[in-house]
């Protein structure tokens, strides 16, 4: 029995032709020529395109944090001269003008009893508000979270927050009728034949004072963030959590908490970040009522060198000092933030 046979070469051929043909990108560039990343740069044009008009949006806001918060950085090289603001040359007032004195400023700086006071108590007053202020707002958003009526929900939610919209110069006013020597308090105490309060006038409770103020002035604003973060978490998980037997408190633990876990991670590598700024209006406004050595911190001891005793160069050493620091705290927090798994400020 005799079967058609195809020579091999032809064979080859014919699979050969049938083979759809490579396209142009596809095949690999030539020995020697650059690999030309067309997809890429199309992609980015594209994304332009769609996004031209959002990115015009933004260039005012980018212009204001050129011109006020990088532009300024160029002023610190006040804090290496002896800076003087009256000296010109044919008129124009430049600080090139003012002789370098190297680093004098920060020697005083280390010399200076004053400053290392402001140092403390600026510490000191930052745990306070990390320990006492800052779980305030996640407690206080879990606990209007668990209110089932919305119309009450709305309502505390509402008053929490309406603080945040008055000035340093009401909120101390309305503590200074509840709490002054004259005070509301004061006024029952003394009626009931007991000395009145002296909390606004007293050097050790001071920091206490400051960081009641902050809670009552700014807990709302971190309870609104805390509750657009609960609002994320899904209604499922809860059902499923109750389904295999978890109470109130297991599903807050469980599923609550782990739901705000990188929200609590990035304010507080921010709030760490502002650790050396502290409150410069409140306490400045309350500085005299209990002396210097006890609200005395470095924003407030910063303006006193520079504007009052308009020593420049050396209150701007200070605010170095001070910035330099506060961007070494912002780094080692949000480390801390990628070893505990969390995002942080930037990613890894």
């Amino acid at each position: 029995m005799s079967h058609s046979t195809v020579p091999r070469s032809e064979t080859e051929a014919t699979q050969q032709a049938e083979k759809p043909a490579a396209s142009p990108d596809a095949a690999g560039p030539p020995d020697g020529a650059p690999r030309r990343k067309k997809r890429g740069t199309l992609s980015l044009r594209l994304r332009y395109r769609r996004d031209r008009v959002l990115l015009l949006m933004t260039l005012p806001a980018v212009a204001l944090v050129l011109v006020f918060n990088y532009l300024p950085i160029l002023g610190n090289v006040v804090a290496f001269q002896d800076y003087d603001p009256y000296i010109s040359d044919n008129g124009v007032v430049s600080m090139l003008n003012s002789p370098m004195v190297g680093l004098e400023n920060f020697q005083r700086i280390i010399e200076d009893s004053a400053f290392w006071n402001a140092l403390k108590n600026t510490l000191v007053l930052f745990f306070l508000q990390l320990v006492l202020f800052f779980p305030i707002p996640i407690l206080l958003a879990l606990l209007i979270n668990s209110v089932v009526r919305p119309r009450v929900r709305a309502v505390a939610q509402a008053i929490l927050y309406l603080p945040h919209f008055f000035s340093w110069v009401l909120v101390i006013a309305v503590f200074q009728q509840m709490f002054g020597g004259a005070g509301i308090f004061s006024q029952l105490l003394r009626e009931n034949g007991h000395d009145g309060l002296t909390v606004m006038t007293n050097p050790d409770t001071f920091m206490f004072l400051l960081t009641a103020q902050s809670v009552w002035k700014d807990a709302g604003w971190g309870i609104i963030v805390f509750l657009a973060a609960l609002a994320s978490v899904s209604p499922d998980l809860y059902e499923a959590a109750a389904m295999d037997g978890a109470g109130r408190w297991r599903r807050m633990w469980h599923v609550t908490l782990p739901a705000l876990r990188p929200v609590i991670a990035l304010l507080l590598v921010l709030r760490v970040g502002d650790a050396l700024t502290v409150g410069f209006e409140q306490i400045l406004l309350q500085r005299d009522a209990v002396g210097p050595g006890a609200s005395e911190v470095l924003d407030t001891f910063v303006w006193w060198n520079g504007v009052r005793n308009q020593d420049f160069g050396y209150a701007a050493a200070a605010g170095l000092i001070k910035g330099v620091v506060s961007l070494g705290l912002v780094l080692a927090a949000n480390k801390v933030a990628h070893l505990m798994g969390e995002q942080g400020v930037y990613k890894k």
